[in-house]
């Protein structure tokens, strides 16, 4: 992490935006803070990334694309000596924004912040999990908050519904980066002692319980009915692991499944399947599922608002009731008996990715939300 540079005896040629998220951990919002952050025109912005409680995975890139990032090393759910660091380093940096993202950020930057700094906080999914008193202290610190930004309708339709300004709210769908051709498969079923012509369905993300895994592990025993050959991925890592690794065994399906973990490359093993799934029973907008999408693999989901706001049902994948295993069985079948279909599914979800949540798009948003507030502070 960088010394805290002294930003008095910089000329104030750009304006400066303190991005403030819990960690750089390899997850969602962290990528899409780091592809915001590296990408933001720097003869207008200079951004700068705190990290309420550790660095991670994402530090790297960052600093490689030329953001200073710092540590306020936090060690408690409420740690004063964090919040007085914090303040300390918002004084020193003087930003002329700063936008936080994730619950904690969001709750620290409002609580320390001096009043003349403007505030946009960022929310990345319909958070159900909060108890009475986060959701108590998030409408306290409404007013906070010059926007909020969501990366779905779903979540802001949430936040609202909660009690935060509707005129406040803004909508920033994510951004994805489509690569410029999918991955055969090939070498991911070498990797993984997978017969190189077995049909090979994966999920992405954290083994949760919100992530409904185990529908789809039903799913897998009900699929090798029909399809003996079929093989899995469950890429990830969480607190459900080890249960789902009973009810693995338990099916007698471990010879078919492959739990990786979590992996670095996720992109890479999503961009070999042959199926993508997603059971979530709430999300906010998924980056597994947009990655699926941009490389152009045939997703089968839940039929939440999130994931509609995606996937076009039978036109760019699949959408089937929460809970509803069967479902998943019958359309992933629909999908590997039809190459046909599954080309038209995969070639059109491609498209909306790129029509419709590009980076530039996603950056450009964020630029007119800066400039906008800004100048509303001016």
């Amino acid at each position: 992490m960088a010394r805290i540079p002294d930003w008095k005896n910089r000329a104030a040629l750009t304006q400066r935006i303190l991005y403030l998220i819990p960690t750089l951990d390899q997850s969602g919002a962290e990528k899409q803070l780091t592809l915001l952050a590296s990408a933001l025109p720097r003869d207008e912005f200079t951004p700068l990334v705190a990290t309420l409680t550790r660095g991670g995975f994402y530090e790297t890139a960052l600093n490689e694309a030329g953001v200073e990032t710092f540590a306020i090393n936090k060690r408690w759910k409420f740690d004063p000596f964090a919040a007085w660091r914090l303040r300390r380093l918002i004084r020193r940096l003087q930003p002329d924004l700063l936008h936080t993202w994730l619950f904690a950020a969001n709750c620290y930057g409002r609580l320390v912040s001096p009043g003349a700094v403007p505030i946009v906080v960022s929310e990345r999914c319909v958070d159900s999990w909060k108890s009475g008193w986060q959701t108590i202290l998030d409408r306290r610190l409404a007013s906070r908050a010059r926007r909020l930004v969501a990366n779905s309708q779903s979540v802001a339709d949430f936040y609202q519904q909660i009690g935060f300004p509707r005129e406040r709210l803004r909508v920033i769908s994510n951004g994805m980066q489509t690569p410029p051709t999918a991955d055969s498969g090939c070498d991911i079923r070498r990797e993984f002692d997978i017969p190189e012509h077995a049909p090979l369905i994966g999920c992405v993300g954290r083994l949760a319980a919100q992530k409904r895994i185990p529908d789809l592990i039903w799913a897998m025993q009900l699929l090798q009915q029909l399809r003996p050959d079929a093989h899995y991925l469950l890429v990830g890592d969480g607190p459900e692991r080890q249960r789902l690794v009973q009810m693995i065994d338990r099916l007698e399906i471990q010879p078919r499944v492959r739990i990786t973990g979590h992996r670095d490359d996720a992109q890479r093993l999503i961009a070999g399947l042959d199926v993508f799934w997603l059971a979530s029973e709430f999300e906010g907008m998924s980056n597994s599922l947009m990655e699926a999408m941009a490389a152009g693999v045939p997703a089968v989901c839940s039929n939440i608002d999130a994931n509609r706001e995606l996937v076009v049902d039978g036109e760019t994948g699949f959408l089937t009731g929460v809970g509803d295993s069967v479902g998943f069985v019958q359309f992933t079948d629909r999908i590997l008996g039809d190459s046909a279909l599954a080309q038209r599914l995969g070639q059109s979800a491609r498209q909306r990715i790129h029509d419709h949540f590009g980076l530039p798009a996603m950056i450009q948003s964020h630029v007119d939300l800066y400039r906008e507030v800004l100048t509303q502070t001016t």
